[in-house]
């Protein structure tokens, strides 16, 4: 038998913790080894303990949970999955936590506690085990963390090109690291990231101050242009159109597809017809498959792909699926796709070389 996964509960809710307890100890892939009511009474079940995975609230006594997380990852970093009561005016906190090291988060109910907790058990179950398996980082040092610097700005030989970006689990801080080294004059990009309507405008704010090209939250209509990158909204689905001589983006509420909305196939599928060869594609980590297929329609109709490597991805999930359906021109670490994007549209410029640990 395989051995399971080994959970530990830290939340100062004595029903939260049945209900996770509950939920978590009936998957035959997962052991709770415990539960904890705080981060003290949690670090030193740690240490007897050893789990393989945290889930961790944000608001409890004596230590908040972006403080404790971020001692955890300092100290003992190890795959946590945030389970806390995330509000639009708590979407700075999840984007900490996750910036921190966190793999991923579910939002508590609002109201009705353990039916809604009881009704979130498949999505529970399915990201304890997920970050599992995932890769773990030390902490950030600063959000204040600026692009790195190019000797000069890049002349792009090709006009009318667009680089179309998915990600979901551990996307926030792969995106970061992927935007962040661009120059100002980078053609345009559309950007899917699973994310829920609440956070996307906070985290499109955050991308914008830390990179050289602008980043915003897409609304309909909106144009893609060189040096601006779009993120769909959480909640919507995002396109890209043909208006005239030019590309739009085209933002609409409607159902979800592999259960995402946005859903990354739904931009991917229309970066194919509208696109075609001025395309570049790019799947970063992920949990599931959205993704893979729009990507394969991409490549079918001779756009560039590329997707994260496994020994980078928080979660090899989206980037695996679209490698099994062949749909993948080149498989690269997350630190190598700026400069193979710059080296695909002929960017003239000095390479981007990522800071040395």
């Amino acid at each position: 038998m395989a051995t399971r996964s080994k959970v530990l509960i830290v939340d100062d809710s004595a029903l939260m913790r049945q209900l996770l307890t509950q939920i978590l100890a009936s998957d035959p892939e997962i052991e709770v080894v415990g539960t904890a009511s705080d981060p003290y009474v949690a670090r030193e079940k740690i240490k007897s303990l050893n789990p393989d995975v945290l889930t961790l609230d944000i608001e409890m006594p004596r230590m908040d949970g972006l403080t404790f997380l971020e001692k955890l990852m300092r100290g003992h970093p190890m795959p946590v999955v945030m389970i806390s009561s995330f509000t639009s005016s708590g979407a700075t906190t999840t984007l900490r936590a996750l910036s921190l090291g966190a793999i991923d988060y579910v939002s508590k109910p609002k109201v009705d506690i353990t039916s809604g907790t009881i009704e979130q058990a498949e999505e529970i179950v399915a990201m304890v085990k997920a970050a599992a398996k995932a890769g773990v980082r030390r902490a950030a040092v600063s959000e204040k963390t600026h692009a790195p610097l190019m000797e000069k700005t890049c002349r792009f030989t090709g006009t009318g090109k667009v680089v179309a970006i998915g990600a979901s689990t551990g996307g926030t801080e792969a995106l970061k690291e992927l935007l962040t080294p661009l120059p100002a004059d980078f053609p345009g990009i559309v950007i899917v990231q699973h994310m829920p309507e609440a956070f996307t405008g906070q985290f499109a704010a955050r991308l914008d101050s830390l990179c050289r090209i602008r980043v915003k939250e897409a609304k309909d209509g909106d144009r893609v242009l060189a040096g601006r990158a779009l993120l769909a909204p959480g909640g919507h689905h995002m396109a890209v159109v043909r208006r005239r001589s030019e590309y739009a983006v085209h933002v609409y509420r409607g159902e979800p597809v592999n259960l995402h909305l946005p859903s990354v196939d739904v931009l991917f599928s229309s970066c194919a017809r509208t696109l075609e060869k001025n395309a570049l594609g790019v799947l970063l980590t992920g949990m599931g498959a959205d993704g893979a297929k729009g990507m394969l329609e991409m490549r079918q109709a001779a756009a560039f792909t590329i997707a994260q490597d496994e020994s980078t991805s928080v979660v090899f999930g989206m980037p695996r699926e679209a490698i099994l359906l062949n749909a993948v021109d080149r498989v690269l670490p997350l630190d190598q796709i700026p400069n193979a994007l710059l080296e695909r549209l002929a960017c003239r410029s000095p390479k981007f070389h990522p800071p040395q640990n």
